[in-house]
Order: structure tokens, then sequence, then C-alpha cells
């Protein structure tokens, strides 16, 4: 007899449980042992590649030392040195980071009186010898103009064409006005600290990497009425101190500004003669003086200045107001405050107001403390019975172009105002283009004209072309314009331009 016990046998959803979970254990035993062997094999690797750096280390490149420095390549006015080092590199590895040579500026001491500028000289290398494709010899002088400024570019000298003869030497400027050098082909920046690279700026005090606040900012505004005398002359502005840097003047009136230095001497727009606007050398820097036609009149100059500067203004008509600032440094500002050194009077020349702009009368400086007048009568070259002929005109192209040829001036004006000044006629004329001028002209000018007749008939508010010369007196009181009767002056007309354009190229017959 068979006997089946029913305590062996399970259910079928039991036994189906029961096998979930024991898979579902088996899965995550062999999930964790997995997770266990990655987790070791990650550090393993890391520790691999810790060794494999290790070793690399001791075998990577290296820079040997520095040399010696290299000879300057310019014994003054700023050159370039340079030393170099070597990389140790071995088998199967990349170069050394870094540079392999390294530059310096060197003989930074300014060249004499004299001496030849470094880029001249190399371009001067190759003077009589010729060029490829050009068999001609030349001489040769720096150029410019041409895209790298590195290159040693060369202009022949007389010609209209430059050659290019390789790279400048290291050390040349880039540009004559900067002192920027050329280091292997490139224009390298340098710093106030002489380093080449460096960012160091001098700051407005004059000190290099400085932060502006060694110096205080002195900033006025000088007005003063126009003398109630009827008299003009050089009217005290200011005083700038010695050391005072970033210097700037500004005037937009017809007035013109003068500048005295420490020894009392005008070296812009003194002794009653107007210079020229340009770069002047006065105590111990470079002033730049500018001068536009719209009277727009500037002085400055970087500094430090080395002694005292007398800002004069010469009075033509009413002072509007002439702006100055500059820096000076803290220990004299309290010097300057305190009034140690107070506007003297180098000079008081004053003569009668009814002269020209530019041209006026001419008086030797004195001392210090002279006062000069000018009482001499004025000797007019042409005396005018008192009655009036009548007027001689000048006509025809012959007399266009003789005039054009003989006389001093030629230009376009705009009379503005009319004036009799004794036996004279005074013109107030706006010069709107000159075509001719052997003397210094500015874009408002008195013409005179030594009658009252009217001859030449000019109208007020109407343009001219005129040709007139230049009138200085016996006792050199007078330095003017001139229009005698018969000058040639004509109503302005666009064909007027056509007709003057060409006619220098006659002047031979007269010469």
């Amino acid at each position: 007899m068979q006997v089946r016990s029913s305590m062996f046998r399970l259910p079928s959803w039991r036994w189906y449980c029961w096998k979930s979970w024991l898979l579902a254990a088996l899965f995550l035993g062999f999930g964790a042992l997995y997770s266990a062997q990655a987790v070791n094999q990650k550090l393993r690797r890391s520790q691999w590649l810790n060794r494999v750096r290790q070793r690399r280390q001791v075998w990577s490149n290296e820079w040997s030392p520095w040399g010696s420095w290299s000879a300057c390549s310019s014994t003054c006015g700023g050159g370039a040195s340079f030393r170099t080092r070597q990389c140790l590199r071995y088998l199967n590895t990349e170069d050394c980071p870094g540079d392999q040579r390294q530059y310096k500026v060197c003989n930074v001491v300014d060249c004499p009186p004299g001496s030849v500028d470094f880029r001249k000289m190399q371009c001067s290398l190759y003077n009589n010898k010729p060029i490829q494709g050009n068999l001609m010899n030349h001489q040769w002088l720096p150029f410019y103009g041409a895209p790298n400024q590195c290159d040693l570019n060369c202009l022949a000298k007389g010609k209209n064409f430059y050659y290019m003869f390789g790279r400048v030497l290291d050390g040349t400027k880039c540009r004559p006005d900067s002192s920027d050098m050329c280091i292997n082909g490139q224009c390298l920046k340098v710093g106030c600290d002489r380093i080449l690279g460096s960012k160091a700026r001098t700051d407005v005090c004059g000190v290099c990497g400085g932060r502006n606040d060694s110096c205080i900012l002195v900033r006025r505004v000088y007005r003063s009425a126009f003398p109630s005398s009827g008299y003009f002359g050089y009217n005290n502005v200011t005083v700038i101190p010695a050391g005072a840097t970033n210097i700037k003047v500004t005037d937009n009136s017809r007035n013109y500004l003068a500048l005295i230095n420490g020894k009392n001497h005008y070296v812009i727009n003194g002794n009653w003669v107007i210079d020229w606007p340009g770069e002047y050398d006065v105590a111990g820097t470079k002033v730049l003086y500018k001068r536009s036609a719209s009277n727009h009149e500037t002085i400055e100059a970087t500094g430090p200045t080395a002694e005292d500067l007398h800002v004069m203004v010469l009075l033509q008509e009413e002072n509007s107001g002439i702006e100055y600032e500059f820096w000076l440094p803290n220990e004299r500002y309290s010097h300057y405050q305190g009034g140690h050194s107070p506007l003297r009077q180098p000079e008081i020349a004053v003569i009668e107001a009814d002269h020209p702009l530019s041209y006026l009368p001419w008086t030797q400086t004195t001392t210090a403390t002279t006062t000069t007048t000018v009482t001499s009568p004025v000797r007019n070259p042409v005396v005018q019975p008192g009655y009036c002929r009548k007027c001689k005109k000048s006509k025809g192209k012959s007399q266009r172009i003789k005039q054009y040829c003989q006389k001093d001036f030629v230009f376009r004006g705009r009379v503005l105002r009319k004036a009799v000044v004794g036996s004279e006629t005074r013109y107030d004329v706006q010069i709107r283009q000159t075509y001719k001028n052997k003397y210094p002209i500015v874009h408002r000018e008195y013409i005179w004209v030594p009658n009252t007749c009217d001859c030449p008939y000019i109208l007020e508010k109407r343009e001219y072309i005129m040709m007139a010369r230049r009138h200085v007196n016996f006792e050199q009181t007078l330095n003017r314009i001139l229009l005698e009767h018969n000058s040639f002056v004509r109503l302005w007309q666009p064909k007027e331009d056509l007709m003057l354009r060409d006619i220098n190229k006659y002047c031979h017959r007269y010469s």
C-alpha cells in the first residue's frame, strides 16, 4: 500500500514565490560582487596612472641656465640686448614650455646732438649698391609709410619709390616718435620701466607705475576786460611753476597766447611777432603750440618743467576766457597756493589799438620791469592830397599774371567792416582762401589802403580776390598788408579759382 504524504507538497503559487525570491537573492549577490570588483579595478588603474606620471616627471624636459647678455644693439638712444637658454630634451618628449630667448632694453641715454639715427644708419649701409633688377646706385633714407614698421624700408633719395631690405636690427624704434621697439620683426611695447612687454605706464604726475596720488590738478580760467583806454598789449595770465606736468592752455579768441621762459625771454609769440605753430624746446620739455584757422589756440607740454613758465596774452579784443590746467607735485602745491611765486610783469608793451592782427608794431624786448610805449609817428608810403582822382583799375589777363607774380599776398576774403583812420582806409577782412602768401597770414586780418578815395572800390559784406603786398615802414613799427590804389581786386566768382590755379608757371617772365 502506497502512502502519499501531503506535508512535502507545496501549493503551486507558493512554489513560484519562493523561486522568484531565490532568483532575486542570487541576482543581488552577483551584482554586489561585480560592483566591488569594478571599484577595485578603478583604484588599481588610478594607482597605475600615478606611477606612470611619476616616471614621466623623472624623464621630463628641462631648461639649461640662462646665458650671458649680448652686447647692446645701439650705443645710445635705446637698444636691445638678449640672452638664450637651451632645452634639454629626451627622446619622444615635447618641447620645453616658455621662451628660449629673452630681451631687455639697454643704453637708454639720449644720443648727443648730431648723431645718426639708428634706422637711417641701417639704410645708409646700402648706399651706392645696386639692388635686384636695378643697376642704378641710390642714396637711401628711412621710409615710415610701409605697412610693416619693423621692415627696413628705405626711400631712394630724390626718387618716388622705396625698397625693403629685410628686417631692421633688434632694438630699432618702430617710429621716430615712439619708444616701442622692433624685436625679431615685431613691434613690442616698452613700459616706462624700460622693460619690453611691460604694461607699466607713467601717470599724470610723471611717476612710472604711479596712481596719480603724488600731484594735484590745478585748473582755472583767466578773464579780463578789454582796456577802456583803447590800448592793448601783453598781459599776464598765470605762472606755471617748475615741476609741472601735463600742461594745457587754451584760447578761442582773436587774441594771441605767448610764453616766457624762466630767464624772462619770449619763446612763443614774443616781441609783437606771431610765430608759426610747431614744437619748441622750453624748460627741459617739448612744448607744442597749435593755432587753427578758426582762432583755436593751444599750448601743451608733457613736462616736468625745469623752470617757471609765464603764460601771457597779447590782447586784440575782449578776453572771453583763457583756460589753463597743469598737475603740480604735492610738495610744490602748498608753495604755489601760498603765493610764494606771484605773477611777475616781465614786459608791458603798449601801442594804439588800431593796427592789424598778426602784423603788429615790433618793439625790442627789454628787462623784466621795462615799460615800452610806441609814440613815433607812422610814415605812410604814399601821401595823398586832399582831393580824389579817378581810380585806376587793373584789368586784363596780363595784369592779373603780373600782379600775382609781384605781390606778396593773393587771397580770397570777405570784407566785414570798413573804417577811415586818418588819411587811410582800413578793412577788416576774413580770409577764406589763400593762393599765395610769402609771409604768415591768419584767417582774420586788417587790410590797409593808403587813401580815403575808395581806390580800389570795395564794398562791405562782399567777397573779393585781392592781390596785396607787405608794408614795413622806415622805423619798423608797422608790418601790415597793404592794398595800393591800382591793386588787382575782383569780386569773387567760382571761375576765379580756375584762372588762378596754374598762373604761377608764368612768373618766370617777371623774375
